[in-house]
């Protein structure tokens, strides 16, 4: 039993497995079921798995595919905390609608793109572990919501923004901790633990269950794919300890800094926003600088032991350079 169970977390199927046709119906699956509509993959669109230039920020989708709509869908999976995501994830989609679209023609020709970041780091605040967002137009004073009107074949169509405008959807896996009941609360449960049910009726699911056993993978698939898990215990507890390190450091810094402010103001009120303004400083400087740091320390230990430098800049994050640097 303990064999069958033991399925491939879906960070490896996704950059391994599921980009092949023949994987499409897990991925499909996954889909229909989060955006809520009945999902068919035509293609894997060419994702920017590499820079085209040094400013190029964002070379990071994990899938990029074009549904039976002509809709672009991005999944993104995100291991360890980053600072700037929600403006990672703005340029990502605002990449994709301009890399589809040619010069010269309509802007009718714009794709609607859904996003969907897999999160394992806390975000931020916040109840839930599915967040979905995507553009709507209210009316200020009368409070609803606008239609626009196009011309279509000779027809005037009316047409909600949410139809064209992007879809944002950020799952907080590590935020999940109920009793699977739904189609989506299973894909979660799976996301977090690797747990599918043998009795699974959930759309991708039980595809899922045949094409991602671990022990179905041959010797040298389950070697990679066991580093790869040992490179995230490790670079999570290097993080995690780089963490409390910033915001200690930060804490202090920021003590100082606003008895300072509040010593040169002379007044109590001044004293109290100069500490609070100069802790806040400090603990993002600290939080900052301590992630750096033990990325740097992670993807050192990772080079010792021997890892390729393309794993060890897909884990980190960090450029050819960076790593050929340490």
């Amino acid at each position: 039993m303990e064999l069958q169970d033991k399925y491939i977390r879906f960070d490896w199927a996704v950059k391994r497995l599921l980009r092949h046709k023949a994987n499409f119906g897990v991925l499909e699956g996954f889909l229909t079921v989060l955006i809520g509509d009945e999902i068919h993959i035509v293609e894997i669109l060419e994702s920017e798995g590499n820079q085209q230039t040094e400013d190029d920020k964002f070379n990071r989708v994990d899938i990029k595919a074009l549904n039976s709509k002509n809709e672009i869908v991005i999944i993104e999976i995100q291991n360890t905390r980053e600072l700037y995501y929600l403006e990672r994830i703005l340029y990502g989609v605002a990449k994709a609608i301009t890399e589809h679209i040619s010069l010269g023609e309509t802007y009718y020709k714009v794709k609607k793109i859904y996003s969907i970041s897999i999160l394992y780091f806390d975000i931020g605040h916040g109840t839930d572990y599915l967040y979905h967002g995507q553009n709507i137009f209210k009316g200020v004073h009368t409070g609803d919501f606008l239609q626009v009107s196009t011309r279509e074949k000779d027809a005037i169509v009316p047409r909600m923004p949410s139809e064209i405008y992007p879809e944002y959807f950020l799952i907080r896996v590590n935020e999940f901790n109920k009793v699977a009941v739904t189609p989506l609360e299973e894909w979660i449960e799976y996301l977090k633990t690797g747990i599918i049910r043998p009795d699974t009726t959930a759309p991708g699911l039980g595809e899922a269950r045949e094409k991602l056993k671990y022990y179905s993978m041959t010797p040298q698939e389950r070697h990679a794919y066991d580093e790869h898990l040992s490179a995230l215990m490790i670079q999570n507890d290097v993080l995690d300890s780089a963490k409390l390190e910033g915001k200690i450091e930060g804490r202090l810094e920021g003590r100082a800094e606003g008895r300072a402010e509040g010593r040169e103001e002379g007044r109590a009120e001044g004293r109290e926003e100069g500490r609070a303004e100069g802790r806040e400083e400090g603990r993002e400087e600290g939080r900052a600088e301590g992630i750096k740091e033990g990325v740097l320390r992670n993807a050192r230990r990772m080079k010792e032991k021997g890892f390729p430098i393309e794993d060890i800049m897909e884990i980190t994050g960090l450029t050819f350079e960076e790593v050929s640097q340490l």
